[in-house]
């Protein structure tokens, strides 16, 4: 058994995580803690056990959460502490835990434009800052200024837009990081006129995307000169429906980059599903699709 410190948040032993993800599906932590603050969680990462694995789970619309569970313990930043968003000038600073759409809604309050595309990315500021999130044409790296967070040992940790050596969803910043707070840039514009562009996104996503389906947004990010969507649509696995230990999961209808849940899937179906897509496309075109949806966990 883990040895915990004590703590002001929670901590919950043998937690199941499938809850809290979008596909609804996976095992348990070993350990769940959602710390109260920033402060609660450094002295908890200060004094855990250097050995004992460290996950963070933001609003879990990105992931698949293995049938085995998670080793270690999985933290979760829930919470006002964690969830606050500002506005100052021309700047928007978000916690960690913060919805991305939180922060679209911000930006439009205040008048400041240009982060008008976090309303169509389904998850967090954290989620954000490790894969530079992004869709319709703009990027984290567009608006971003500077970001903090902790390491492993619980040290803080500064980081400017530089500093990150950001790719196409990838981040150079080491993968151990637990953000909690950035700080973005946009240019003053009429907040009807922010709003507007909002909407526009939103709606274009509610048609396009199976967003009211148990899902984990885009499964495979784009490979040069190419649309996944496009190529998992050729290879004929749009809406067929894939088994490996349960009910089984299908790519959506409505967007052939989506995975989905119908019923009963297991994790082991979801990520089986994947992966015979991208060895199928594989064999068919010879172009290698790389998952976008992060895989956690043990295999059940």
């Amino acid at each position: 058994m883990i040895d915990l410190p004590p703590v002001r948040g929670r901590l919950l032993r043998d937690e199941p995580l499938a809850p809290f993800t979008w596909f609804r599906v996976g095992g348990a932590a070993d350990v769940l803690f959602i710390p109260a603050d920033p402060d609660d969680l450094a002295a908890f990462l200060k004094a855990l056990g250097p050995s004992v694995p460290v996950t963070v789970l933001g609003v879990g619309s990105n992931v698949i959460v293995r049938d085995g569970g998670v080793e270690g313990v999985v933290i979760r930043l829930a919470g006002r502490s964690f969830a606050g968003v500002a506005a100052d000038g021309d700047r928007i600073t978000a916690g960690a835990g913060a919805l991305d759409a939180m922060v679209a809604r911000a930006s439009a309050k205040a008048g400041i434009a240009g982060l008008e595309f976090y309303a169509g990315i389904p998850g967090t500021v954290g989620g954000a800052l490790t894969m530079n999130a992004g869709c319709y044409g703009s990027e984290t790296r567009d608006v971003l200024v500077s970001a903090w967070g902790l390491t492993r040992a619980g040290e803080r940790v500064d980081y400017a837009l530089a500093d990150f050596g950001y790719a196409y969803r990838h981040s150079q910043a080491p993968a151990d990081i637990i953000w909690i707070e950035a700080t973005y840039r946009g240019a003053h514009d009429d907040p009807a006129a922010v709003q507007a562009r909002i909407d526009e996104i939103t709606a274009r996503r509610e048609t396009t995307q199976p967003i009211r389906e148990k899902t984990g947004g885009s499964t495979f990010k784009n490979p040069p000169g190419h649309s996944s969507w496009k190529l998992v649509d050729e290879a004929g696995w749009r809406g067929r429906l894939h088994a490996t230990t349960g009910g089984g999961a299908k790519f959506s209808e409505l967007h052939s980059n989506f995975m989905i849940n119908p019923g009963d899937a297991t994790a082991a179906d979801i990520e089986g599903l994947g992966e015979a897509v991208r060895a199928d496309v594989l064999a068919k075109t010879g172009v290698q699709l790389d998952w976008e949806i992060r895989r956690l966990g043990r295999s059940g």
